[in-house]
């Protein structure tokens, strides 16, 4: 029998409910297994809040008798850093009392219990469903207290106030209460260790970390603490381009505006919408820390995730912006698991509708497209050699520098085919550190001088890359720099009456090869050099000598292979070397000028290690020539 008060009113009675499963357990699981950080509590809440909202704003679509029908649709956040409180409130469509029993009351059966404890102990997820039916979103805030106090009232015009209690240690109790709105209000006093939680500044960093794209107006006093609106729910055609430039700045700290962005809303196999953004510019560590941030990851506007490494391959880390999908199979923190089936989709989708933007842009703005490739083509192209999926469509969009463009001019393979002589068969490339270095080097002279077109390598990772592609539009493409390269001889050479004899030449190349003995792996004539007496070319199965180069600085054991030298026999010095063998093959300023000339040639490849000798050699040769 319900007492009476002061004023004759009946005072209600609070009613004792035993929950159903064994809530102790599941709550000591909750607080200290399923969750990374206490902080998500605010999440969940604030999240329960927004459902809430949404249910009564879809049911006044239809239905005009609903309580408070001019009643803003908002949440509000009331905190006492003095007390250590903090209260949520929503407008939403409320509980009735059956649904507080239902609903906090009805966490888990013991069979669910069990299930709990069993995909816990396996590391496997939960279906996102799950969440809401075991109720376990909301009891997350008993991390951050020991008592909760649920105030609600139903969006029926009829409905009852409600207030439910619990210290979440097995029981709950429910008393009827005087509740004027619609609506839920959650409050609560935070422990001692989580006293944190009711200052206004620590709030508002939560708010925008994981609710700022939440549907509904979040205000702490008079204050609305979620501004930035989810563009990426919105059609394009209503979107600024200020609006954009905003959210992006938001969402990457980076405050120049993006170089592009690409608009997503997709439906079929998986479910997804996402809004990525490629930077004006490179981050100033990128290469070195370019994985700490990437995009980030929402379900249903609500934050799960920031650089969510699944979903983009490494070579397409550098992108920003959100990916928002309600497909995605969440364990019942809201974290994601790891190799879900939905997430190798969405990536798979993602990749491919990159490229897809890429290739446009690549079309309809060269300008842009290259300045994308300069600041992004060292992480870009790495993709070549680890997405073989999409490696065609990579090989379309890598970018090069060649003989025939301006500095830091650039042209695709298509391009390159597209001026090749018919009778050239082979696409060439030649790798340095600076295209200065690479123009200046004597195994380019043969093709400057018959205007055939040469790759220019100078990006680090292009030595690994390009080689690996073997052709591309059935041309093989080949390393200039290696010694069995198919070029037809030069006629000019051919026609030069001082030439050496056949005789001569062989013996000049045997006393070259006597001289340098184990030096080189061999000696032979070039057909590639015009006005250069010699260079250093590598044999058919090793390396180019910019990658032996990158691979000593590596490891510095590595030893390399040893070189051929071709020397031009066409050329002054040559021939000159040739008349003295015929005086004295023997003679010490030919054997001399034999090793300058080898050595000349390691100097230009940057591989002489004994300059000082070098530099002596030379002064005994100026010291004969001059006497």
């Amino acid at each position: 029998m319900a007492a009476e008060t002061k004023t004759g009113k009946k005072k209600k009675t609070a009613q004792e409910f035993e929950y159903k499963a064994e809530m102790k357990q599941l709550l000591n699981l909750i607080v200290h297994s399923l969750y990374t950080h206490p902080d998500v509590f605010l999440r969940e809440l604030i999240s329960n809040a927004s459902d809430a909202l949404n249910k009564v704003r879809f049911r006044m679509l239809t239905d005009t008798n609903v309580l408070n029908a001019d009643a803003d649709l908002r949440i509000n956040i009331a905190l006492d850093a003095e007390k250590h409180t903090l209260s949520i409130e929503d407008s939403g469509v409320g509980m009735t009392k059956e649904e507080l029993v239902d609903r906090l009351g009805t966490v888990a059966s013991s069979g669910t219990m069990e299930f709990l404890k069993q995909m816990k102990e396996a590391g496997k997820a939960l279906d996102s469903s799950m969440i809401g039916q075991f109720g376990v979103g909301f009891y997350s805030v008993f991390m951050v207290t020991d008592e909760v106090v649920v105030e609600t009232r139903h969006a029926d015009s009829g409905s009852k106030g409600y207030r439910w209690t619990s210290s979440g240690e097995g029981k709950f109790t429910i008393e009827e209460i005087d509740k004027e709105n619609r609506g839920t209000k959650i409050n609560f006093k935070l422990k001692k260790e989580h006293k944190d939680f009711s200052e206004e500044y620590r709030v508002k960093s939560i708010i925008q970390k994981y609710s700022n794209f939440v549907d509904f107006p979040i205000h702490i006093g008079k204050e609305e603490v979620n501004r930035v609106s989810a563009l990426w729910h919105r059609k394009k055609k209503d979107i600024k381009e200020e609006e954009l430039h905003e959210f992006y700045k938001f969402v990457s700290n980076d405050f120049s505006p993006p170089l592009a962005h690409m608009h997503l809303s997709l439906e079929g196999a998986v479910n997804f919408k996402a809004l990525v953004f490629i930077p004006e510019a490179a981050p100033s560590m990128f290469l070195r820390e370019h994985l700490e941030k990437s995009l980030h990851l929402y379900s249903n506007k609500v934050f799960i995730q920031d650089d969510c490494k699944e979903l983009l391959p490494e070579y397409l880390r550098f992108l920003r912006g959100v990916v928002d999908s309600e497909d995605l199979p969440l364990n019942v923190s809201r974290e994601v698991t790891q190799s879900s089936p939905a997430m190798t989709k969405i990536n798979n989708i993602l990749t491919k509708r990159t490229l897809k933007f890429l290739e446009d842009l690549a079309k309809k703005d060269k300008n842009k497209y290259e300045k994308f490739y300069k600041n992004f083509g060292p992480i870009f192209k790495t993709g070549v050699n680890s997405d073989f999926t999409n490696k065609d469509k990579i090989v379309e969009l890598l970018r090069f520098e060649t003989t025939k463009t301006e500095k830091e001019e650039l042209t695709s393979l298509q391009e390159y085919v597209s001026r090749m002589a018919e009778e050239q068969t082979e696409i060439y490339y030649l790798s340095g550190e600076h295209r200065e270095a690479i123009e200046r080097n004597p195994k380019l002279e043969y093709f400057r001088k018959k205007g055939i077109e040469v790759l220019l390598l100078s990006e680090p990772s292009d030595v690994f890359i390009v080689p690996s592609l073997n052709e591309y539009a059935g041309k093989k493409i080949v390393s200039i720099d290696k010694a069995d390269l198919k070029i037809a001889p030069d006629e000019d050479k051919d026609g030069d009456k001082e030439a050496l004899s056949e005789n001569l030449s062989k013996s000049l190349i045997e006393i070259f090869k006597k001289t340098l003995a184990d030096k080189v792996e061999d000696v032979i004539e070039s057909k590639r050099l015009v006005e250069s007496a010699a260079t250093l070319v590598v044999g058919k199965e090793a390396m180019d000598q910019h990658m032996e180069k990158m691979m000593k600085m590596m490891n510095q054991d590595y030893e390399g292979s040893k070189k051929i030298l071709e020397i031009n026999l066409a050329h002054p010095l040559i021939k000159n070397l040739g008349k003295r063998i015929i005086a004295d093959e023997n003679d010490a300023v030919l054997r001399n000028s034999i090793l300058q000339i080898y050595e000349g040639a390691l100097l230009i490849e940057g591989s002489l290690t004994s300059p000082n000798e070098f530099v002596s050699r030379m002064t005994e040769l100026m010291v004969e020539a001059t006497k």
